[in-house]
């Protein structure tokens, strides 16, 4: 037998229009469309009558009108609030792939504004007054910076790499070591974008050993290109050998083929002096002699998504006349970030600073711990409910696929709630306005405070401190 309904409850529900007419839905209307102010009043008095078929409605009848306003402003509130929002990082990976990637450095972001609300010359050469390129400004920065002849950029690194095999292998064949035949995020394969690009995959090798030799046996009078694949987000070890670019440029002047490499998070800076592992850099990969090197300019680089394609400039102009170069084409936001951060890279000096993932990447451990104890220093005063409060020692990830190996010493805060699970705790915490996101760990909601911004830290206790007093105690 179902629960006693009352019908009481039922009768006196307001109706829309009348809900309508009430001060604090006027000022609803002066910051929302109409419609969504409707649908909002309807779905609160919908949930109320809900509850009252159920039984579970507690509230005092006499305050049905206000509970119902108090509802639909919750309503409209989530209605019009963006699905794209701000996050704060609480969770150590630096290059976090589902939280955006890399943050832009100051010049990239004011870049950006300067460009977003005017016309600009995007593709108009103000000397001339006549058609200019897109790519023009970028070029010429890519080149100076990597010492290559030529450059191209496109909307991410799996593009440029489509382009390029498109361009240069189609309907030939591309010699690759199997082990480099890397799955990037997405659950996307190299093989698979080879196979869109028309060309055809030619695998050599083992998994672990791959020789120049067995590139030189496989080369036929189909072959166009020999391809090279940084294995960025992966590494064997043990009993291994890979060809190198410079050992595959020497086999292509030999045959007369171009070398490709796709080093996947290029990066322009040595990081090793740091303490992060040791990878190939572009101006390396270039001076070895790669007549193609293509990479992702939201990794390593720091910048906006974008696929950069450095190279001997035949190779390149080849690119720029395929039909496939509009469809992947970047908007004036990425020339103008793009364009920002390149010139960061201009003063070596203070690149560090500028860009904030090579400032994480390389931050002290020393100035993330100060963080770590001016949160906890920060949230404490703030608690009215017993919640422990620790600072602990980790380890931070690179991220993006990026130096899988690389473990980054860091400080965490620990917070353990007394009448609130750390399961609950990081739930109502992503709800919140800007969302939080840490670590689980032992049944502690974990804050790696490598990834959170010096100017977020009084915000961040502040959105902890709301959360876990709301638990009581």
């Amino acid at each position: 037998m179902g629960p006693a309904i009352d019908k009481t409850l039922l009768r006196a529900l307001p109706k829309i229009d009348e809900v309508m007419k009430q001060h604090q839905v006027n000022r609803l209307l002066e910051m929302h469309p109409r419609s969504i102010v409707v649908d909002g009043i309807r779905e609160a008095v919908e949930l109320i009558r809900q509850d009252i078929l159920k039984g579970s409605f507690n509230s005092d009848p006499a305050n049905l009108f206000d509970l119902v306003i108090e509802r639909a402003l919750k309503q409209v509130a989530a209605a019009t609030r963006p699905n794209l929002r701000r996050v704060i990082n609480g969770t150590g990976v630096v290059l976090h792939t589902n939280l955006g990637r890399a943050l832009l450095s100051e010049a990239a972001r004011q870049a950006v504004d300067a460009v977003a609300a005017v016309y600009c010359n995007l593709e108009f050469n103000l000397a001339t007054g006549k058609r200019g390129s897109r790519y023009e400004p970028l070029e010429e920065l890519l080149v100076r910076l990597t010492g290559a002849e030529a450059a191209l950029v496109v909307n991410n690194n799996a593009a440029a790499v489509l382009l390029a095999l498109g361009t240069l292998a189609r309907g030939k064949e591309v010699i690759v070591s199997r082990g480099q035949l890397v799955e990037i995020g997405g659950s996307f394969r190299i093989p698979d974008v080879m196979e869109q690009s028309g060309a055809s995959l030619v695998e050599v090798g083992t998994t672990n050993k791959t020789h120049p030799r067995d590139y030189r046996n496989s080369i036929s009078e189909n072959t166009a290109l020999l391809l090279h694949v940084h294995t960025s987000n992966y590494r064997i070890v043990g009993f291994t050998r890979e060809t190198t670019v410079a050992e595959l440029v020497e086999i292509g002047r030999e045959y007369n083929l171009p070398v490709m490499s796709d080093l996947g998070s290029g990066f322009l800076v040595d990081l090793a002096k740091y303490g992060l592992p040791v990878e190939p850099s572009v101006q390396d990969t270039v001076a070895a002699g790669a007549d193609v090197v293509t990479f992702s300019g939201d990794k390593l680089l720091g910048g906006p998504q974008a696929g950069i394609i450095v190279g001997k400039r035949k190779h390149i102009e080849k690119m720029k006349q395929n039909p496939l170069t509009r469809a992947v084409r970047i908007n004036k936001f990425t020339v103008a970030a793009l364009e920002a951060t390149l010139r960061d890279y201009l003063d070596a000096e203070r690149v560090l600073e500028k860009i904030p993932t090579l400032k994480m990447l390389t931050e002290p451990v020393q100035t993330i711990y100060e963080r770590a104890e001016a949160l906890v220093n920060g949230l404490r005063p703030k608690l009215t409910t017993r919640v422990e409060l620790k600072i602990m020692q980790g380890y931070s990830q690179v991220g993006g696929g990026s130096m899988p190996t690389a473990e980054l010493p860091t400080y965490l805060m620990s917070c353990l709630p007394a009448r609130m699970s750390a399961d609950e705790l990081a739930q109502r915490l992503r709800q919140t306005d800007p969302a939080v996101v840490g670590r689980l760990q032992d049944g502690c909601f974990l804050v790696d405070l490598r990834t959170v911004q010096p100017d977020e830290i009084d915000l961040l206790a502040a959105v902890m401190a709301d959360i876990l007093n709301s638990a009581g105690g």
